[in-house]
């Protein structure tokens, strides 16, 4: 398995070995001995699936408290996937990244608490995976913008299906910085 750091701290590319022949692929989606020594200390708790259409955006999202530390893979069709930095004193705070993941490449995402994340459909269907190191908590959820200017996403769809949450998130100029989480250094 190859691990790349990123531009924002602690968020981690992971490209599983795939196992290809005429019958199709395996790959190991997750061990946790293995994602500990790369760094990836946290206990998950709660996996995630979710199916979308071509040129939905999903996000952009985070808890506080009750921060979820995310693992991130597509099972089914192809994403990309978006993170953005918004832990207060991060040095790269307002910056985010794309990374596509799909069934036929295998990458995950490591995601930090206090990062923001969505994606956006490519393919006609995904479905999308979420290992989470906390439980969902609808009263600790805060949704960015998905377009928010100041973070300046660079969305690969003209005009996507966006859910009525989503379009009512907030600026992140506008959040109190209080809800956010602080940066706590590049470790995972």
């Amino acid at each position: 398995m190859n691990v790349t750091e990123t531009e924002l701290p602690g968020v981690l590319v992971i490209e599983p070995r795939v196992f290809r022949d005429p019958r199709g692929f395996f790959l190991e989606t997750f061990q946790a001995q293995r994602y500990h020594d790369c760094g990836i200390t946290c206990d998950f708790v709660q996996d995630n699936a979710s199916l979308s259409s071509k040129d939905v955006v999903r996000g952009l999202h985070l808890q506080n408290p009750r921060g979820q530390d995310k693992l991130v893979y597509v099972l089914a069709g192809t994403v990309l996937d978006v993170i953005a930095d918004v832990r207060v004193g991060s040095p790269a705070f307002g910056k985010w990244i794309g990374v596509e993941l799909s069934a036929d490449n295998g990458t995950q995402v490591f995601i930090p608490k206090g990062c923001a994340h969505g994606f956006c459909v490519l393919s006609d269907t995904a479905v999308f995976v979420y290992k989470c190191s906390d439980l969902y908590s609808p009263e600790s959820e805060i949704t960015v913008l998905w377009n928010d200017p100041d973070i300046g996403v660079q969305w690969p769809v003209p005009a996507p299906q966006v859910s009525e949450k989503d379009q009512k998130g907030q600026r992140l100029r506008d959040i109190d910085s209080t809800r956010l989480l602080p940066f706590a250094g590049s470790a995972p």
